[in-house]
């Protein structure tokens, strides 16, 4: 099985950045989304664009994301895709892929057997799934709590879109999870932080050798 690819999300700062991509890290996050401790203001994301332009893919997040924020995001940051992480349809998500011309990513939150099967509702709307950890209801945040899901739901699954895991993963899990499930690419935000926001870069480095090495 070949190497996952990588995505380090929640990207804040040009350390963090330069250590994403010293790492061989294949994307990075930038989040939209002002309840999080990890949202860029879109100056801060035209800075870290520019920094990453060429080097690393840039993926923003969005949860149930207006037109008007998608269009400042997607200019601010330059960005290569599209990740919505809120309850977004089908119908919402073609619409913007179509609006936009950029590949939608959309998170499906895992609990049970039944949330994975969701995703193939988004067959014909987007271009990748990311399976992601069900939040507790009444969370402040979708995503980037730490939490994760019981990988063997994900064992024998072959959806018809490529598809990332996220949800929990850490240096120290991430192998764990891509020998578990076979993803073809592992997302972390929480797990390669030092406090919340505040990537380390020496997590992010062992995040990226671990999941190479799995």
């Amino acid at each position: 099985m070949p190497a996952p690819a990588i995505k380090i999300c929640g990207i804040t700062t040009p350390e963090a950045l330069d250590a994403a991509i010293a790492a061989r890290a294949d994307h990075c996050g930038f989040v939209f989304f002002p309840p999080s401790p990890r949202h860029l203001a879109p100056g801060t994301a035209r800075e870290l664009s520019a920094r990453a332009d060429g080097r690393i893919g840039k993926v923003g997040l969005f949860v149930d994301p207006d037109d008007a924020l998608l269009a400042e995001a997607v200019t601010a940051g330059a960005l290569d895709a599209i990740q919505l992480h809120g309850d977004e349809t089908p119908e919402r998500a073609a619409q913007l892929r179509a609006r936009f011309g950029l590949p939608v990513w959309k998170v499906v939150s895992v609990a049970a057997p039944a949330d994975v099967a969701r995703a193939g509702a988004y067959r014909d709307a987007a271009d990748l799934i990311l399976f992601d950890a069900k939040t507790p209801k009444g969370a402040a945040l979708p995503g980037g709590m730490g939490l994760r899901f019981d990988w063997s739901l994900l064992a024998a699954y072959r959806g018809p879109l490529p598809w990332g895991l996220a949800g929990g993963l850490v240096p120290g899990n991430v192998a764990e999870a891509i020998r578990a499930t076979s993803a073809p690419l592992v997302d972390t935000s929480s797990g390669v932080e030092s406090a919340p926001g505040v990537k380390d870069p020496a997590l992010i480095a062992a995040f990226c050798a671990a999941a190479r090495g799995a």
